[in-house]
This record gives C-alpha cells, structure tokens and sequence, in this order.
C-alpha cells in the first residue's frame, strides 16, 4: 500500500519563473537517469526480489522516495512554467546564445499538451521509455545497474546547479544531490553486503560453472588501439578482482578463428531458379 502525504518530502518552489529551465529539468524528471527511471528500476527490483528480506525492503524504500522526488520535480517545472511571460523566454535566450541556438527556448509542448505542467519526457521532448529501467532479478547486476543510475543522475543535477542562480531551484537541487550521495554510498555498500553474505559473487553470474567458459581468455587484457599506455593500469597485471585469475597484457591480439566463410548463396535471396524446384513443379 502506498499514502500520499500532501507535504512535499523537500522544498520544491523558484524564485521566479523560468520557462527556459523547466525545459531543462525535464531531463532528471523524464530522462534516461532521471527521477522516473530510478523510481520504476527500484520498486521492479524489490516487487520481483526473492533473496532476503533486507533486499527487498530496502530496494522498496528506496523507490518510494523516488516517487515523492518525481512529485518534487513535477511541482517544481509547474511553479517555473506558472505566469511566465514570453520576455522571460526571450531575456533567457537572449543572454545565452547557447540556449537560443541549441535548447531553442521553452518546451511548446509545456503550454500545448501539459497546460504548464511537468511532462513524463525528457528535455527535447522524447517520451519516457520503461526500456530504461533494469530488473534483471540478479541482485548484483542489479546492485551495480543502480549505482550507474545514481552516479549518472546526479552529474546531470550537478550540471544543472550550476546552470541557475534561482535559489530556490538550487536549495531543492542541493537536497537531491545529498540523497543521490546517499544512494551512491548505499549501493556500494549493498554490493559489497551481497558478495558477502555469499549470495551472489563475480563474475556475475557466479552460478554459470567457469569450466563452461573459455578460461584461456578469460583474463586477458587485449590491446585493441596504437600504442600501449593501457598497459599502465590494474586491469593489465596482478591478481584479478575476482580472486580466480592473474590478469595477462596482450599487446598484439591475434584473430582467434579461421577466415570468414560464409554459407552458399540461397536462390530465393538473389531470384535464381532452382534447377529441383524447378523439376518438382513440372
């Protein structure tokens, strides 16, 4: 069961209206790492989550405060959209040459479809896709899929603090940056919980029997471009993260398989008669 408290979780009202910056806050609210995105992968993760309990009250705490973060960004798109005149648009463009050559002002659809309203979109108006969201039921691809998410969305909520100096956008952005670093450290932690709790371990999925797989290449670091300063890293000698390897520097990978043969030509492809074909119909 889900109840609507009517107090917003954080402040979410500008100073002023922004038609211009409502556009851009389209992006956290309907993009691919926005609001919405993390909100569905989180409660999809928990509703499908069979491993224990913690998990899954804690992937479903997680994503209902996504929902009132959805709500703090729809308030916030409305109160900027809310009596904005065209000079206020046309002032924006007008001291930012990129924003009149690229972003093109504010979002027609904001005054067409939504009535000055936030839109389930992103910031050049391409609709939400549930194609962003993962959950996979694997707790440790899913685990690392979210930290992508948090890490992802909170350097665009940072762009987008500095490309404002309304004060009461940046006090509701200041907040969300605070909880994404909250959410950075909490699926680290829940990571490193998982493998060690023995639930799931990498290489992910641990229940796939290594013996299946080609171990010959399993570690092999292969250099694929000129030069040879990715030797430098930790991903080319030493032991392997996983504990199972040493990891092994390939400065010239060879092909591993023979010339390329392709299957014979099909004559319904390229409109030849089959000579049998041909026989049968006579």
């Amino acid at each position: 069961m889900f109840f609507h408290d009517k107090r917003l979780q954080y402040n979410a009202k500008p100073d002023r209206p922004d038609p211009v910056f409502a556009k851009h806050l389209q992006e956290v609210l309907g993009g691919q790492y926005g609001e919405m995105s993390v909100m569905m992968q989180y409660l999809f993760q928990g509703w499908n989550c069979r491993g224990p309990q913690k998990y899954r009250d804690m992937l479903l705490d997680i994503g209902t405060e996504e929902i009132a973060h959805v709500e703090m960004l729809s308030s916030m798109i409305g109160w900027l959209l809310e009596g904005a005149p065209v000079s206020e648009q046309e002032a924006a463009a007008a001291a930012n040459p990129a924003v009149a050559a690229i972003l093109g002002g504010s979002n027609p659809q904001h005054a067409i479809v939504s009535g000055l309203g936030a839109l389930p979109s992103n910031s050049v108006g391409l609709p939400w896709s549930a194609g962003y969201i993962i959950a996979s039921g694997n707790l440790l691809a899913d685990f690392r899929a979210n930290l992508n998410a948090e890490s992802q969305g909170r350097l665009q909520v940072a762009r987008l603090y500095n490309m404002t100096q309304d004060a009461g956008v940046r006090d509701m952005l200041g907040f969300m940056l605070a909880r994404d670093t909250m959410h950075q450290n909490q699926w680290l932690a829940a990571v490193a919980e998982l493998e060690s709790d023995g639930l799931e371990t990498t290489p992910c999925p641990s229940s796939f029997p290594l013996e299946l797989e080609n171990r010959a290449v399993a570690y092999q670091f292969w250099n694929m471009s000129a030069g040879e300063e990715s030797r430098n890293g930790a991903w080319a000698s030493g032991r392997t993260p996983d504990g199972k390897g040493q990891f092994e520097y390939l400065a010239e990978p060879q092909p591993l398989g023979p010339p390329l043969d392709p299957p014979p030509p099909d004559p319904r492809t390229f409109g030849t008669p089959d000579p049998i074909a041909m026989a049968k119909m006579k």
